[in-house]
């Protein structure tokens, strides 16, 4: 699910490209959505890039390709550096409905998320799984879907369903569930530089986003990770 300056964007692109064989620029990206400035435009076209719509060629400038539509997303489940090895439960855990051993508690998987998710799509409960306590400890709990490569190098991979603890801060290092404006909820680890906050993917194709404190909110942090096989 794209939000709805996302999809203006990766149409507008596609359209241009369509036309003239040539990827808009910044200002005119910037012009056709209405944006004041143009780091809209670059964070809109890194969540583009991280869920797979587009990418950016090498050395080439004005250079993006429209690798997929919205329509061709598939639907339903999606398909480093060091600091983070994940706890992982291989096979996955029950569906809402089945019975959860005395050693574990359910959580509540709220969707999907990777830079550029909208906030809502992780507000809304979409299923249950029992997690074993002792990956959990105290506190509240929840779990989100992985969509996207941007953390593989710290072993969190597309489709992983990961358990996030609810917190609102953070030490520097750790992998954390970030709001960014308001706007989008990403996956990533954070560094506090000076005054500024660092969004750090674990992927060497992704740049590091650097924003102001008062642009960052935490909203959980990782504490583990379930893998599903089908």
């Amino acid at each position: 699910m794209l939000t709805r300056k996302q999809h203006e964007l990766l149409m507008f692109i596609h359209e241009r490209i369509k036309e003239t064989g040539v990827s808009p620029s910044f200002d005119e990206m910037k012009e056709a959505l209405d944006l004041a400035s143009k780091s809209g435009i670059h964070r809109l076209i890194t969540a583009l890039e991280e869920r797979g719509f587009i990418r950016r060629l090498a050395h080439r400038a004005r250079a993006l390709e429209v690798v997929k539509m919205p329509d061709q997303a598939t639907a339903g489940a999606p398909r480093g550096r060091s600091g983070f090895t994940p706890g992982v439960i291989q096979g996955g855990g029950r569906p809402q409905g089945a019975e959860a051993a005395n050693d574990t508690r359910e959580l509540s998987l709220m969707g999907k998320i990777a830079a550029g998710t909208p906030i809502a799509a992780i507000e809304h409960e979409t299923a249950r799984y029992p997690v074993p306590e002792a990956m959990l400890g105290a506190g509240e709990h929840y779990m989100l879907e992985i969509e996207g490569d941007s953390m593989i190098e710290a072993g969190i991979l597309d489709g992983d369903l990961v358990i996030i603890k609810s917190v609102d801060t953070a030490s520097s290092g750790e992998i954390v569930v970030a709001l960014v404006e308001g706007e989008e909820a990403t996956l990533k680890r954070l560094r506090k530089k000076g005054g500024s906050i660092a969004l750090e993917p674990a992927n060497r194709n992704y740049e590091t986003r650097i924003f102001g404190p008062d642009q960052v909110e935490v909203q959980g942090k990782l504490v583990g990770l379930i893998r599903r096989y089908h």
